[in-house]
C-alpha cells in the first residue's frame, strides 16, 4: 500500500484514516465503520488510491454501504466510480461537480463526469445508522464555496474534511480566507469533539484549529499579486508542510494562467 492508514477505536464506531501519499497532499478517505456497515467520505484524486482505500475496506469484512463527497474538488471525487454503492452528497455540491465537468488526471486520463457525479442528494440533518447519530451540516465559504461536515456526537468524531488541513499545504484557489477563518471558528467553538478528521493529513484534534488559523493569517499577510513569489515565503515559512504543489494549482485560480 502506497498510503497509510490510521485506526481509531471508538466503541460501537472504528475509524479507519486513508491517506494517500505526499504526491496528492495526503488526501484523506474516510471509512466509518459502524456495527454492520462502512460509510466512506471522500474519494481520491487517483483511482489507484481509490482503489487501495477499497482493498482496505473489504478486508475489513463489513458491506461498503455508500460514499459521501463533501466538496466539489477532484482529489475528494474523481475515484468515486470505484466504490461501486450510491454517491451522497449535498445537491448544491452536485450541481458544482456537474458544472466542472469531466476530470482530466496528471497522466491525461479522463475521468468522465457520469462516472463521478453523485446519485442521491444528501439533507442536512441527523441520520441515525445502525444506531449511531451522524449530523449531517451544510457550510459555505472558505476551501470550496460549499463543504460539507460531518459530526458523530457519541463518538466525539468530527469529520471536518477540507474544512481543516493537518500539516499540508493549504488550498487557496477559491480566493475566501475571510470564510475559511470563519468556518473555523465556527468548528473551534463546539465543544465535545477531541478527534478531528482532516480532509488533508493525519486526524488530530481541537489543536488542528489554532495551526489553521496561523496559516491562513500569514497566507493574507504574504498573498501579493505576484504568485511566485507567494508560494516561495509560504514554504520557507512552512517548510516542513507536504503538498507545496498545491499552492501552484491554487495559484492559477488565484493569478491565472501563467503560474
Amino acid at each position: 500500500m502506497n498510503g497509510t492508514v490510521t485506526v481509531l477505536d471508538k466503541g460501537a464506531v472504528r475509524i479507519h484514516s486513508y491517506m494517500s501519499p505526499a504526491d496528492t497532499f495526503h488526501t484523506t478517505t474516510q471509512l466509518i465503520e459502524t456495527p454492520a456497515r462502512i460509510i466512506a467520505i471522500d474519494a481520491q484524486l487517483l483511482p489507484a488510491y481509490a482503489d487501495e482505500a477499497i482493498a482496505y475496506a473489504k478486508g475489513i469484512g463489513k458491506p461498503l454501504d455508500r460514499l459521501i463527497v463533501t466538496h466539489a474538488h477532484p482529489d475528494h471525487y474523481n475515484g468515486a466510480a470505484r466504490f461501486g454503492v450510491p454517491v451522497h452528497a449535498l445537491a448544491v455540491v452536485r450541481e458544482q461537480i456537474v458544472a466542472r465537468g469531466d476530470s482530466q488526471l496528471p497522466t491525461g486520463l479522463v475521468i468522465p463526469v457520469a462516472d463521478f457525479t453523485p446519485t442521491v442528494d444528501l439533507t442536512p440533518g441527523t441520520e441515525v445508522i445502525d444506531g449511531v447519530p451522524f449530523v449531517f451540516e451544510a457550510v459555505s465559504g472558505g476551501e470550496a464555496a460549499d463543504e460539507l461536515l460531518i459530526k458523530l456526537p457519541d463518538q466525539g468524531v468530527l469529520v471536518a474534511q477540507d474544512l481543516v488541513y493537518n500539516d499540508v499545504h493549504l488550498y487557496l484557489g477559491n480566493n475566501d480566507i475571510t470564510g475559511w477563518q470563519q468556518a473555523v471558528d465556527a468548528l473551534a467553538a463546539e465543544s465535545g469533539y477531541e478527534t478531528v478528521l482532516a480532509g488533508h493529513g493525519l486526524p488530530t484534534g481541537p489543536e488542528v484549529y489554532a495551526d489553521v488559523r496561523r496559516y491562513l493569517a500569514d497566507a493574507r499577510e504574504l498573498l501579493g499579486d505576484d504568485g511566485d513569489a507567494y508560494k516561495k515565503a509560504i514554504v520557507d515559512r512552512y517548510p516542513a508542510h507536504v503538498g507545496p504543489f498545491i499552492i501552484d494549482i491554487a495559484n492559477r485560480s488565484l493569478f491565472g494562467a501563467s503560474h
